[in-house]
């Protein structure tokens, strides 16, 4: 049929099947005999019977077979084998073709000695034209031959057994036993044939020499001899044979392959050798000299050994693809063979003919990537390649996850191949720029880059090697639309509103540098929220994080500077800021029963103010409650050195907050402020008299939630976190602790500490232990006694009775002199 076609070179018949149509196909291959039993091949077999099954040209399948082969039918010179081929998409072979090709081809086999180095075994036939009877043999009674070896039952001579010479030990063999160890065996009227598979037990490696160097050509060898019947006598036939292992170097870009002459187990006894013929080609065509001339090719015969030398890359071979670890690479590859024939004074004429597939070794190929993307259509094309036919693209990994070819169109990707008129090939592959995994980053300005980061992975065939190519392709393009924002303030809040744009998805926003997480926010009662579009920011007017400047009489500036930074690399992207004037109003407090809260703030202009050293008019009279920015006081309008002034209307009162630097006793600061009450004012109070019970106390029992936090200064203003712990402290440093009831959060309720206690261990009834509160006071047994700390009302503290503050100095626990340790 056209799906192969068939070729007679020498005595082999080759079938050539059609890459098209087989390529990518489950196959199986049968040798139909005379009887028509179709007997399936594997390696074993084809290489007992004569049969090669190679793949040359990337797909193309070739099938050869021995002109004595165990299935080919001999008659009147012609030789003809029947092969059955079948074929399926999936390898259950499932929904198999079938497919037979009958093939016949002359048969001349004009030498005494034939020899045939295959790709899978070694062959020798032998011819005797006059057979010699071997003395004092005596047939007792007839035998039945034709059982001895199937294939001879039509023919006048069988063989008896086969004799290996090995070093050790000659050792002989019954046709049963032989074919059975794998040696394909046959006779024809004229003929005796031995084959060899190149894995048997009876291989001997050799070394030949021909120019006497330091190391020889290896020869792989069988020295044998065959008996057979012929009529009433028993004869015996030297059937050894050797064929070339190596002999390959590659020099200079250069094939070059030696063949010796003399061969030891081929001219055991010859005195005389004389060449009758030299001969070699590509894919068992020979070639003229003018050919070979043609494509470069180099055929020397010299006086002990034939060398071809072939040009890497030159016209008859191919490169097909390889894989060494990993990597994608080449190798050169050409089918030669080389026929040499002469005479000698024992055999006559020998035709001894090699067939060897030459592979130069490994050399890598870099891949090209180009990135092709069409900017206005918004996609990513990239252009993988040169590959060779042999090359198929099987799945694709993006971002951890691996996907076949043909599924990848679900996740944005198409895969196209383009074929080129000499072969090689290459892949396309095309993604949208909005796909999921394409990778966006703002660069600069109005440009963003995006990142196809895919990794291809490909099998060679028919090896089924596998590798794969990491792709990675970058396009910028002016689309990014960056964020903005807009602020605006009210009575005691600042508020900036961040518009998103395109390239800040991974933007994380700082004040300084301190990251605004929705944790941090909320510790210090800032609004944060982010509805997707847009993000919402709000700070009170009294925060550690704002900047303040200098007071005029309108009021005192606050500003919040705030900076988008990239979540990778907390490069600086955009920043934004709010100011706005406060009314100095919004810094205290008038409380009616003659209470004063003042918060004073820590303004530009004076970088080394310390807001724990600022004092009132008293210096005596020290804040109650410290920031890095701030500092509040909290006292009475008789007290701190205020003064008072009267009018017929109202009562003031002033004082300032005064900041001195050491030795120094002009201010650096002055923070002017007054309390205005009016004198006479009138008020309606509705009373009505009730006599209620006496408060009582009832116990009972109810949920409480409580925490207890190590703080780092006394202003109990920043407590330590999670990853901070263990603390490590000296003996007799200071140890601030604060207990807070946490929820329900009633104003009626009052916490009261009364036992605390420390221990060697997590466990708070191990022992040793140390009381640190006892009944809600002291230990007086403390060297170093327990001190509690007022808790005042400040933004933080919304309920004071809700809090209890105690300093403890750090101690360890002893037994004598010896430190205890858990």
């Amino acid at each position: 049929t056209g799906l192969m076609s068939s070729e007679c070179l020498g005595n082999l018949l080759r079938i050539t099947l059609s890459a098209e149509y087989f390529e990518g196909k489950y196959l199986t291959f049968s040798v139909v005999d005379q009887s028509g039993v179709a007997w399936e091949l594997d390696e074993a077999m084809a290489s007992q019977c004569g049969y090669s099954i190679t793949y040359s040209n990337w797909s193309n399948i070739e099938f050869r077979a021995s002109a004595l082969s165990c299935h080919s039918h001999l008659e009147k010179d012609v030789f003809t084998v029947t092969i059955q081929i079948k074929s399926s998409l999936t390898p259950d072979m499932k929904n198999v073709r079938t497919h037979l090709k009958n093939a016949s081809c002359p048969y001349s086999l004009c030498s005494t000695r034939e020899l045939l180095c295959e790709s899978n075994y070694m062959e020798v036939s032998v011819r005797r034209e006059v057979p010699q009877t071997v003395k004092d043999f005596v047939q007792d009674e007839p035998e039945d031959w034709t059982f001895a070896f199937p294939e001879a039952k039509a023919q006048g001579a069988s063989i008896w057994q086969i004799v290996f010479h090995q070093p050790e030990e000659k050792k002989a063999l019954l046709v049963s036993d032989a074919w059975s160890a794998g040696y394909g065996l046959n006779t024809t009227d004229t003929r005796v044939l031995l084959r060899i598979p190149h894995t048997a037990a009876s291989i001997q490696l050799f070394e030949v020499d021909p120019f006497l160097q330091a190391q020889g050509i290896t020869f792989s060898a069988v020295r044998s001899s065959m008996f057979y019947k012929q009529r009433w006598m028993i004869l015996m036939v030297d059937t050894s044979v050797a064929c070339p292992v190596d002999g390959v170097d590659y020099t200079n870009k250069t094939i070059i392959w030696t063949v010796p002459k003399y061969i030891q187990p081929l001219s055991t006894a010859t005195t005389s050798f004389k060449d009758v013929l030299v001969e070699a080609g590509v894919d068992l065509c020979k070639l003229s000299a003018k050919e070979m001339a043609s494509r470069k090719y180099v055929l020397l015969n010299d006086l002990n050994a034939i060398t071809v030398k072939i040009p890497i890359g030159a016209e008859g071979g191919y490169y097909k693809t390889s894989v060494s670890n990993g990597q994608h690479g080449a190798k050169y590859t050409i089918n030669l063979f080389l026929e040499h024939q002469w005479e000698d004074n024992k055999w006559g004429l020998t035709k001894h003919t090699i067939i060897k597939e030459i592979e130069t070794p490994f050399e890598q190929v870099e891949l090209v990537i180009m990135n092709n993307s069409n900017l206005s259509a918004r996609l990513m094309n990239v252009t993988v390649g040169m590959f060779l036919p042999d090359v198929e693209l099987v799945n694709l990994t993006v971002a951890g996850a691996t996907v076949a070819v043909p599924e990848a169109v679900q996740h944005g990707y198409r895969t196209y191949e383009i074929k080129y008129a000499n072969g090689s090939k290459a892949y396309v592959i095309q993604v949208p720029f909005d796909a999921p995994s394409i990778k966006k980053e703002y660069m600069k300005v109005d440009m963003r880059a995006y990142t196809l980061n895919v990794t291809l992975a490909f099998i060679t065939h028919p090896t089924s090697d596998t590798f794969s190519v990491p792709v990675i392709a970058v396009s910028a393009v002016k689309d990014a639309v960056l964020p903005s924002a807009r602020g605006f303030c009210d009575g005691r809040n600042l508020h900036l509103v961040i518009t998103h744009g395109n390239v800040d998805q991974n933007w994380l926003p700082f004040i300084s540098d301190w990251n605004l997480t929705p944790e941090a926010a909320q510790k210090y009662n800032y609004s944060l929220r982010d509805n997707g579009t847009h993000l919402a920011i709000s700070v009170p007017f009294l925060s550690s994080h704002l900047n303040y400047e200098v007071f005029h009489t309108s009021g005192i500036k606050a500003s919040l500077h705030l900076t988008l930074k990239d979540g990778n690399t907390l490069a600086n992207r955009r920043d934004f800021s709010v100011s706005c004037r406060f009314s100095p109003s919004a810094l205290i407090q008038c409380l009616p029963n003659g209470t004063v809260v003042i918060t004073a703030v820590k303004v530009a202009g004076i970088a080394d103010l310390d807001t724990s050293l600022l004092v009132l008019r008293d210096r005596r009279c020290k804040p109650s409650l410290v920031t890095e920015k701030t500092a509040t006081f909290k006292f009475n309008v008789n007290t701190c050195g205020t003064s008072r002034k009267f009018n017929s209307t109202t009562m003031t009162y002033e004082n300032d907050v005064l900041y001195f630097r050491p030795g120094n006793d002009t201010p650096v600061y002055q923070l002017k402020f007054a309390c205005l009450y009016a004198v006479k004012q009138t008020v309606d109070v509705q009373y009505e008299s009730k006599k209620n019970p006496p408060p009582s106390i009832k116990p009972g029992f109810g949920s409480l939630d409580l925490s207890m936090k190590l703080f780092k200064e006394k202003s109990y203003s920043e407590p330590y976190q999670k990853l901070e712990y263990p603390v490590v402290k000296y003996l007799r440093e200071a140890l601030y602790f604060e207990v807070e009831l946490l929820q329900p959060k009633d104003e009626r309720l009052e916490l009261n500490l009364d036992d605390c206690w420390a221990t060697n261990s997590q466990s708070q009834d191990s022992l040793p232990q140390w009381p640190i509160l006892i009944n809600g006071c002291e230990n007086s047994k403390d060297s170093y006694r327990t001190v509690l700390h007022k808790v005042d009302y400040s933004l933080r503290v919304k309920f004071p009775q809700h809090l209890k503050r105690f300093e403890v100095m750090m101690f360890t626990f002893v037994q004598g002199t010896t430190l205890l340790q858990e």
